[in-house]
């Protein structure tokens, strides 16, 4: 998949009146969760099966925003993102786009109106020839537009708009950002992964920390929680650490994603007073040679074990710690690994 950072970016060849052109939807797709999915799938759908005599087909393209427009127009609201932009772009991708244009969101940006919004960017920019959106889609000038302005817009040039219905769970609710922030703000992991359709990730740079936990045989590789994206309550979780293909190399090759087992710690670790700030640790199960500094990685988490509690001493906290890692195995379904000796412990 293309990723377009500015309009600049855009390749001239969208815009040959010739061409085959484009199917385009626009939105944050912040989550990119079942509803984004259900239109994103739409628009892919579409631009496969609508290939000219010529063999040639319309590309299968997606306009969204960064930072949120919401955080642009009221700054002090309090409305971190679900995903990373890297994250969503990841998940974009794992749609059938065939390119994202993500647009620098200002209140300048803001200023445009429907019709201009529309056809400078979607038409004139992306060589839209049908559009397609939510039934909720609001855009231009203090979001005067929505899906009936689209509709008309469509008729006078000629552009093929389509308007999905609300897509909605089981349990009769509407697919939405929303919902996920609800359920990661409860700390129900899998519940945010049925409206997701994927579990939840942070993503951010391994920092050092402490250095405690290497001293007691659970090193872990600590992420600045204030920078990861949406992190759900403070306590334990089962999950994944995952490196990207450049982290492992061997010979000089990619050899791969790694997704590895572990136990994720949110919060600031009452049983010691020097941690004043949240912080999101993953202790690789059974891995004491792992040198994360520096790295960017991402935690997927699984599911919330307990809460963060204070412990009386260290004993009964490390007795705690290999109880997680025993259940935290079991929900993962990998084996229990042996307990790691501090004197094993190789990473930095």
């Amino acid at each position: 998949m293309e990723i377009w950072y500015g309009a600049e970016q855009v390749p001239a060849a969208l815009r040959d009146p010739d061409g085959p052109g484009s199917i385009v939807t626009v939105g944050v797709f912040d989550g990119v969760h079942r509803g984004h999915q259900a239109i994103l799938g739409r628009v892919v759908e579409r631009a496969r099966r609508e290939a000219g005599t010529d063999g040639r087909r319309p590309r299968a393209i997606a306009l969204t925003f960064d930072p949120h427009p919401a955080v642009v127009h009221r700054p002090e609201t309090r409305l971190p993102m679900i995903t990373s932009l890297a994250d969503r772009l990841e998940s974009l991708a794992a749609t059938g786009l065939d390119a994202v244009l993500v647009v620098h969101y200002t209140l300048a940006f803001a200023e445009q109106g429907p019709e201009e919004f529309v056809r400078d960017w979607l038409e004139d920019l992306l060589g839209a020839r049908a559009i397609v959106v939510g039934d909720d889609v609001r855009f231009g000038r203090g979001n005067c537009g929505d899906a009936n302005t689209l509709r008309q817009i469509g008729q006078v040039d000629g552009i093929d708009v389509e308007i999905v219905a609300d897509v909605v769970a089981p349990s009769g609710r509407r697919w939405s950002s929303t919902w996920v922030r609800e359920l990661l703000e409860a700390g129900d992991m899998r519940g945010a992964a049925a409206v997701l359709g994927h579990v939840h990730r942070l993503r951010g740079t391994v920092i050092r920390g402490h250095r405690r936990g290497r001293e007691f045989g659970f090193p872990t590789a600590n992420l600045d929680a204030a920078t990861a994206g949406v992190v759900p309550p403070d306590g334990v979780y089962a999950g994944w650490l995952v490196r990207s293909p450049e982290a492992g190399v061997v010979g000089g090759v990619a050899t791969g994603e790694e997704r590895l087992p572990a136990a994720i710690s949110i919060g600031t670790n009452p049983t010691f007073d020097d941690v004043p700030d949240r912080t999101v640790e993953a202790h690789v199960l059974g891995r004491a040679d792992l040198n994360l500094y520096g790295e960017v990685v991402v935690i997927e988490l699984v599911e919330r074990l307990r809460p963060m509690l204070a412990f009386d001493g260290l004993e009964p906290l490390l007795v705690q710690m290999r109880q997680d890692v025993r259940d935290i195995a079991a929900v993962l379904g990998v084996p229990e690994p042996e307990p790691i000796r501090p004197e094993d412990v190789t990473a930095l």
